[in-house]
């Protein structure tokens, strides 16, 4: 009995001495679930915000707001073809990039007869390199370009490790998915400048939010896509251009059987069509987002993801305001370099584009 004792007494006298680490404690735990509540709600108000009200009032007017001609690379299958008609079904009229010459002819002559707008195809293979872009360059060149979509892309035949890839995918991946981009924006937006407005769409991929093993090289170009779209957000927003990145996670599309899990779940995987008539919806609106409601979900599950996805457009980015204008030249601060300053300076340490 007076062992009993003895320990009630010593319960009594630690729990005395834990009362007030109980109490921070608790603290603590009311701290972190309040912060995650207010997570959940703000996560929750951007999902309805951006995804369902935009869908409610009438469709904006994308002609006036960017220019007549859409410009889609990648367009013969796939999410660029679901995308490209979705643009024409609000009047735009269309130029079709990709390689099969069959497959662009077809696709044209169905929006043109379909939604009753102007066709353009362009033939070229992105995965060639250099050459191909100044025939783009000049196929272009006459005109109004207000949307360019970056689709094109190329993916690994299978998730494998890096040393299993051959040399020829990898510059596959290096020309399709990252130079196109670069280029096709270099060719377009210097005339959305002049203009003053215009929209960039380049789409990027779910495995850009986190490394991704046996994707290494294709994960890590969706990531160059993503860094380039926001970079270039930054710089022009202030000149009246939207860019955006597009992070789509999984689409039924022709690379998944149709016989899967993913195609009879269509609220969480959805169609092309369906992934692009949300995504358009989200134009002008957010500057980095899944394009679809139930890919912003998942996309919240990623622990550690690279940035905010879901972001609104603030179109008086403060950061722009003090960068310099690239396209006005003060040459009272340019001066002569001598020539052997020339030759040590960096720019002239690099070697051109052979």
């Amino acid at each position: 009995m007076a062992a009993v004792d003895s320990f009630y007494l010593l319960y009594r006298e630690i729990a005395r001495s834990c009362n007030c680490y109980m109490e921070a404690l608790a603290l603590v735990g009311a701290w972190y679930t309040a912060r995650k509540s207010i997570t959940v709600i703000c996560d929750f108000y951007s999902l309805i915000r951006l995804h369902f009200i935009p869908r409610l009032g009438s469709r904006a007017d994308l002609i006036k707001q960017y220019g007549r001609w859409a410009v889609v690379s990648g367009a013969t299958d796939g999410i660029g073809k679901a995308y490209a008609e979705e643009l024409a079904s609000q009047g735009l009229n269309i130029t079709l990039i990709s390689r099969n010459e069959e497959k662009l002819q077809m696709v044209a002559r169905h929006i043109a007869d379909t939604y009753k707008v102007e066709t353009d195809v362009i033939v070229a293979d992105f995965s060639q390199g250099r050459e191909i872009y100044a025939p783009i360059r000049e196929a272009l060149r006459d005109k109004e370009i207000g949307i360019l979509v970056n689709n094109v892309g190329v993916f690994y035949p299978h998730p494998q490790y890096f040393t299993q890839l051959s040399e020829d995918k990898l510059w596959d991946i290096v020309n399709v998915n990252i130079a196109a981009a670069s280029l096709m924006v270099h060719i377009v937006l210097p005339g959305m400048v002049e203009r003053k407005k215009g929209a960039i769409v380049t789409i990027s991929s779910g495995s850009c939010c986190k490394p991704t093993p046996q994707l290494a090289a294709f994960s890590a170009s969706k990531a160059y896509l993503d860094h380039f779209s926001r970079a270039l957000q930054y710089e022009y927003a202030s000149k009246g251009i939207f860019v955006q990145s597009l992070i789509p996670f999984y689409v039924a599309t022709n690379m998944t059987a149709p016989s899967s899990f993913l195609h009879r779940c269509p609220w969480l995987v959805p169609s092309p069509r369906v992934y692009a008539h949300h995504a358009v919806s989200t134009l002008g609106i957010s500057k980095r987002t899944t394009g679809y409601w139930s890919h912003s979900i998942q996309s919240s599950w990623i622990p550690g993801r690279t940035g905010q996805i879901d972001n609104t457009y603030d179109k008086g980015l403060k950061l722009t305001q003090g960068m310099e204008d690239p396209h006005k030249t003060d040459h009272s601060l340019t001066r002569k370099l001598p020539p052997e300053a020339e030759e040590s300076s960096l720019g002239n340490q690099i070697a051109p584009l052979k």
